[in-house]
């Protein structure tokens, strides 16, 4: 059998937002650690990281157990495995930055496909991988794929410290010369840039998620009809926070390039 891979995993955010009186990345610099939302209460997916939520019960099942009695803090946290190699990042429908996390926090990961929470069966360590791979690799392909669903999902046990457990983090352009920038300098590891998601909203299909959330992406894109991360992120505390999501996920599945 060959060796398992040494995974590269990336764990996605919008470091933009808002948390308290800072963002989500000034946060994260101020704590020098990267919590899960059993801490934070706040999540890009659903809120039910609480004793008997959803998300309690699938990671009771992945995990045997293991955390059901345990501290917040001692929660894995989520990424997913760099399979393709993106400059975007492993997972975009999670946000628009992410960590590079080295490998030996990878060596201490697990692994699923699909997303845990449609309670995959096939979850293990570095060494399930090549499973994981062709299964990701087949998702991708099938007539009517989402687009932003073929990754592979990391569980990072043991703790996320930054800068320690971080190689870089690499943020939208969008976010140049502002509130972010200068948090991510305050956090203590390499910092670069992606080529940036941007999409022209006339091209937007209202099919995919919702109506709702293309009018909104038309509403906040700048004079010559173009929506970036910082738009939406500047826009997002003014809005339903689910039809901001969806707008998110058309800059994310159609505004790589």
């Amino acid at each position: 059998m060959p060796p398992a891979p040494v995974p590269r995993v990336h764990v996605h955010f919008h470091p933009e937002r808002r948390f308290g009186d800072t963002t989500v990345l000034g946060a994260i610099a101020d704590r020098g650690r990267y919590v899960s939302q059993f801490v934070t209460g706040t999540s890009n997916g659903g809120l039910t990281a609480h004793p008997g939520g959803s998300r309690w019960r699938w990671e009771s099942r992945l995990f045997e157990g293991r955390y059901d009695d345990g501290d917040a803090l001692d929660r894995p946290v989520y990424g997913a495995w760099d399979r393709l190699g993106s400059p975007w990042g492993a997972a975009p429908r999670f946000g628009s930055a992410h960590f590079v996390i080295g490998p030996e926090v990878g060596r201490r990961s697990t692994f699923c496909f699909p997303d845990s929470y449609l309670e995959p069966t096939h979850v293990g360590g570095p060494a399930l991988l090549p499973v994981l791979r062709s299964l990701a690799d087949e998702a991708a392909v099938a007539p009517g794929a989402e687009p932003l669903d073929d990754y592979v999902e990391a569980h990072v046990h043991g703790g996320l410290a930054v800068p320690a457990d971080v190689e870089c983090v690499v943020l939208d352009p969008s976010f140049r010369g502002g509130e972010v920038e200068e948090a991510a300098g305050r956090l203590g590891c390499e910092v670069r840039w992606h080529p940036g998601f941007v999409v022209d909203v006339s091209t937007l299909d209202p099919s995919f998620r919702t109506p709702e959330s293309v009018a909104l992406a038309h509403e906040i894109a700048d004079a010559h009809g173009r929506l970036t991360p910082a738009l939406l992120g500047a826009a997002a505390p003014l809005h339903d926070p689910q039809v901001v999501k969806h707008v998110w996920h058309h800059l994310a599945a159609f505004g790589r390039g």
